[in-house]
């Protein structure tokens, strides 16, 4: 005799169906007499026996967790709620057989959502409120993420977890208020620190510029400086030149001058021989030629020697003049 009991459960379904279909994304496990199988399908139909068999799909994908509304109390007894906190994780396909048969299909619950809830509660009685809310927040997706990941690395090492991502958690209004007067009150001493920084960099900047036009200008300064120098420079190089071609040109002159003198000097000193000395003298007493009237003739001393010598030329000289006439009168 079979006892059928109805039933709108999906498991039930699953093991009264003969076909059935393993969705995208999942692989399909199977119970037979309350014993996990080995067998793993993959997406796509296949054939069971009803009643005896059960069935369920598991997902080998990305899959997002959210586990809510998690009480804490903080080291200083403050007691804050986590409302929301999501886990990307996924199951490798390989491990799905030795993860449901230790964890069963809701394997996520033991090691995410309970798992979260303890690690929060670690995190938040070692942390101030102060730490918690503002000043380690941001630390705290990794230290779930690690705190996740180390534990079902050595227990459950099919089960990867991808991030976690935690909401900002909700604390006692009057703490609020406190700590957005406190936030209200740090914002301006960031403006008034930013607004000093604004005008301690114009400050820089205008101070900056003065030195920039102060060295430009000395710059240019020092520019015109080096050309007047360079110009007088220029202009003591040419007058040097002008000053040693002059002297060239005067020491030249001087030298043909002390040339000609020295050459008419060696000349002058030739000329000076008696007959020449003679011939001078003659022509000085030519040339002094007077007319003298009177009674008396005044005297004139001349130097024998001289006066003997010139009759001596003058009686030679006519001498070959008649020597000559006759020559030519012989011929």
């Amino acid at each position: 005799m079979i006892i059928v009991v109805p039933s709108s459960s999906p498991t039930f379904k699953n093991s009264l169906a003969i076909l059935h279909q393993v969705p995208e994304g999942h692989v399909g496990v199977y119970w037979r007499g309350g014993a996990l199988l080995e067998t793993i399908t993959d997406p796509g139909f296949h054939l069971k026996l009803p009643l005896i068999t059960q069935y369920e799909p598991v997902q080998v994908t990305l899959q997002t967790d959210q586990v809510r509304d998690i009480p804490c109390g903080t080291k200083g007894g403050v007691m804050i709620n986590f409302e929301k906190i999501e886990v990307v994780n996924r199951l490798h396909k390989d491990y799905v057989y030795e993860t449901l048969l230790n964890y069963g299909v809701q394997y996520d619950h033991t090691w995410i959502y309970d798992k979260i809830h303890h690690e929060i509660n670690q995190f938040c009685s070692s942390h101030s409120l102060q730490q918690v809310y503002i000043d380690v927040f941001d630390q705290i997706d990794e230290k779930m993420k690690d705190a996740l990941q180390g534990d079902c690395t050595r227990y459950a090492p099919g089960i990867e977890i991808i991030s976690v991502r935690v909401t900002k958690p909700t604390i006692p209004d009057s703490i609020r208020r406190n700590f957005e007067q406190m936030e209200e009150e740090r914002t301006k001493v960031l403006i008034a620190i930013e607004r000093q920084k604004v005008v301690e960099k114009e400050a820089e900047t205008e101070k900056k510029m003065a030195i920039s036009a102060a060295e430009k200008n000395a710059n240019v300064s020092k520019i015109l400086m080096e050309q007047k120098l360079m110009e007088k420079d220029s202009s003591r190089r040419q007058q040097e030149i002008e000053n040693q071609m002059y002297m060239a040109h005067e020491k030249s002159l001087a030298d043909a001058a002390f040339y000609r003198v020295m050459r008419e000097a060696e000349a002058n000193k030739l000329k000076l021989t008696p007959q020449f000395l003679e011939l001078k003298f003659i022509e000085a007493i030519a040339d002094n030629t007077k007319i003298f009237f009177g009674d008396k003739v005044p005297n004139m001393v001349l130097d024998q020697r001289l006066l003997g010598n010139f009759l001596q030329r003058v009686h030679g000289e006519g001498a070959r003049d008649v020597n000559l006439e006759e020559e030519v009168s012989r011929e």
